[in-house]
């Protein structure tokens, strides 16, 4: 299951993307300076849009076989097993997922309304007790 970002996020990050390869491509073609700082703005860009094609096909988290992935910036991944977890923090709307070794911070401003059910779903399965999860049964 894939907990997906916002579309708002995913189409603000591509056309800046856009923005700033065009503004690079234009100072790369204006052939009376010959700069290397004109290619800032293209290399920028073209982060961006690498960016953004990997957040659109990874998502923000991955829950599959037990575990969670929060999926990040050129690969990098932090992973948790979902049986690890002892204990889930509320805070300003974010979620804490903590185990012995790690803490997974979820930020819910990021993920997509639907998707955000999904992941309370799964979030309140865990047989935690109460002053351990936001979520009292």
């Amino acid at each position: 299951m894939k907990i997906k970002f916002k579309k708002k996020r995913l189409i603000y990050n591509l056309v800046l993307s856009t923005f700033y390869i065009a503004i690079g491509l234009e100072k790369i073609l204006d052939f009376e300076n010959t700069r290397w700082t004109k290619y800032v703005f293209f290399i920028i860009g073209l982060i961006y849009l690498i960016t953004s094609l990997l957040e659109i096909r990874n998502q923000y988290l991955t829950i599959e076989n037990g575990t969670l992935q929060k999926n990040g910036f050129f690969g990098y991944h932090k992973k948790i097993n979902l049986k690890d977890i002892i204990q889930i923090k509320e805070f300003a709307g974010d979620y804490k997922l903590i185990t012995e070794q790690t803490v997974l911070k979820i930020n819910t401003e990021l993920i997509d309304p639907n998707s955000l059910e999904e992941l309370y779903t799964v979030l309140k399965e865990f047989n935690l007790p109460t002053d351990k999860t936001p979520f009292h049964n």
